[in-house]
């Protein structure tokens, strides 16, 4: 009996208290005598699964979602393959508290409920030495980093290093949904203050207390922290995270040609998003075609959708002019048109030539859209004139109300459901449950990124890609569709049961695979069975170390 060889010599207190081998009450009578660990666990082993009957028990227990967050925290920070085991047997129920939307008042409240350190905090109190901050992560084969300067965190706006939350979170489901390893995994908060006053303010906020570094600075801290990350390690896809609007676009079009990156916010959600329309369609019998789109925010995720959009209809024939036609804008100034002078460059492709429009309800009547996209956390945007407008334009029409956290939703399912008359194919970005209405249950569709990004994540690790492309997401996008059954479309459901996403990151992952090696876009030579291998790369949430 042996631990695995790069962790040779831990034991005792020292194994119990590394979470990536603790084993806690599972340690059989000869692993406690083999690794000095009699009389430091009480006397009766568990099996794995009386462990995960404890937890749950504990986890019920809690009063509120914010407590289950914090008590799943510290598990994972004492027991890694306990935690992936709870989460992934309970995936429908624990995902909202890992993530959305429960991570975003966990991060509202990160440096109150802060119990230990997880992942790296690199400050711009640490320029020019980053590389030397990241030679302090013991792991050196990491696959996956995801990274916030928390300026805006899901619709929450700028939280400065409170938003780790969200790399943490991230990457458990990196895990959790599509087994990449978690010492593979790095989640990263790059602290460049905050101009949250409140944060500021409180005594107990854990960064930096001074407004946030722009321009020239802020661009040169950024490439020292790529270059370092690549030096250190060589094999790393970066996903840039929750960064603002024009710091998303900018690093995102800055980098991706260079480096193996991506932005979850513009590409993940665009894919989320496209696979929720292809199946919705198959709901309404219409083609992609024939649809003509109004989104309710044009930030990272609005616009992102938009372009891939965009990209499926010239698939499907249509030029990127006619294709550009069937999405529209509405912002905070109104709808996106090509008259207005106030618009940033990456709005400017979906600025058309036509009047402009004061109102979103007034954007419906002239514009006579087949779906409606809410993105811009604006809560109860989505209100009853306005969808009953669009029941009246469309037998089916589409209302993907997709911001979150909850708080910040266009709409709730049954607010969708009840002022369409059951009409509506609701998508939403929080977690809302099933509807009665008129005899019938309604199911929506949760457009959640965890149905994409993992089984992204995990092709290009499992391939060594070099790049993240846009067409990956497509492929993903039209993947993620093609795996939603007929009995999910008949209740309304437009994605597959949260529960199967292992399966579904593992379809992506291979499709993407493929796609890597057919671009050129790797060393690695093609595997003779790449759905195996694909499946090989999986972390298994068991304690199969110490055999």
């Amino acid at each position: 009996m042996k631990l695995p060889d790069n962790l040779h010599g831990k034991r005792g207190i020292q194994l119990l208290q590394d979470p990536f081998l603790n084993k806690g009450t599972a340690f059989t009578e000869a692993e406690r005598d083999a690794f000095g660990l009699r009389g430091l666990l009480p006397p009766r082993p568990s099996a794995p699964d009386t462990q995960l009957d404890r937890v749950m028990g504990n986890l019920n227990s809690k009063d509120s979602d914010l407590e289950k967050f914090i008590f799943l925290s510290t598990l994972h920070d004492r027991n890694e393959v306990l935690f992936y085991r709870t989460v992934c047997a309970n995936l429908e129920e624990l995902v909202p508290i890992i993530y959305t939307p429960t991570i975003g008042k966990a991060c509202q409240n990160y440096s109150h409920i802060f119990r230990r350190p997880r992942g790296l905090y690199i400050s711009i109190e640490d320029k020019n030495r980053i590389s030397e901050v990241l030679q302090n992560w013991p792991h050196d084969d990491v696959r996956m980093i995801v990274v916030t300067d928390g300026e805006r965190i899901l619709g929450l706006g700028d939280l400065g290093a409170n938003g780790m939350g969200i790399p943490i979170g991230k990457l458990s489901l990196y895990t959790a949904c599509a087994g990449i390893a978690p010492e593979q995994c790095l989640p990263i908060t790059l602290d460049v203050g905050t101009n949250n006053q409140a944060l500021r303010e409180d005594p107990l906020y854990l960064g930096l207390a001074q407004e946030r570094l722009r321009g020239p600075a802020y661009e040169e801290f950024i490439e020292e922290f790529i270059n370092a990350a690549r030096a250190r390690f060589p094999r790393v896809c970066i996903q840039f995270e929750d960064f603002g609007n024009a710091n998303a676009f900018h690093l995102l079009h800055k980098y991706r040609d260079k480096i193996c990156t991506f932005n979850d916010d513009i590409q993940g959600t665009a894919s989320v998003a496209l696979a929720g329309i292809y199946s919705a369609l198959r709901i309404t019998g219409k083609k992609l075609t024939e649809q003509r789109f109004l989104f309710l925010g044009a930030g990272e995720a609005g616009l992102g959708i938009g372009e891939l959009i965009v990209e499926a209809l010239k698939a499907e024939g249509l030029s990127e002019a006619e294709a550009r036609r069937c999405c529209w804008f509405f912002d905070s100034k109104g709808l996106v048109v090509q008259s207005r002078t106030d618009l940033v460059e990456h709005k400017k492709a979906f600025a058309h030539d036509h009047p402009s429009i004061p109102t979103f309800l007034d954007a419906i009547q002239q514009l006579r859209p087949t779906g409606i996209l809410g993105v811009a956390g604006m809560a109860g945007g989505f209100d009853q004139k306005i969808v009953e407008a669009m029941a009246q334009i469309n037998e089916r029409p589409l209302v993907f109300a997709l911001s979150n956290p909850t708080s910040k939703a266009e709409c709730t399912a049954e607010q969708a459901y009840t002022w369409s008359e059951g009409r509506a194919v609701v998508a939403t970005g929080s977690p809302f449950p099933p509807v009665q209405l008129g005899g019938k249950t309604l199911v929506p569709g949760q457009g959640n990124n965890a149905y994409i990004f993992p089984g992204v994540g995990l092709g290009v690790v499992a391939s060594d890609a070099t790049r993240v492309t846009d067409e990956m997401f497509f492929i993903a996008a039209q993947t993620l569709a093609g795996l939603v059954k007929e009995e999910d479309l008949a209740v309304g459901r437009v994605y597959p049961h949260l529960n199967s996403i292992r399966e579904v990151s593992l379809a992506i992952g291979i499709a993407v695979a493929e796609n890597v090696f057919a671009r050129g876009l790797t060393e690695m030579p093609r595997p003779a069975d790449l759905a195996t291998h694909v499946k090989s790369c999986m972390f298994e949430p068991d304690y199969a170390a110490y055999a």
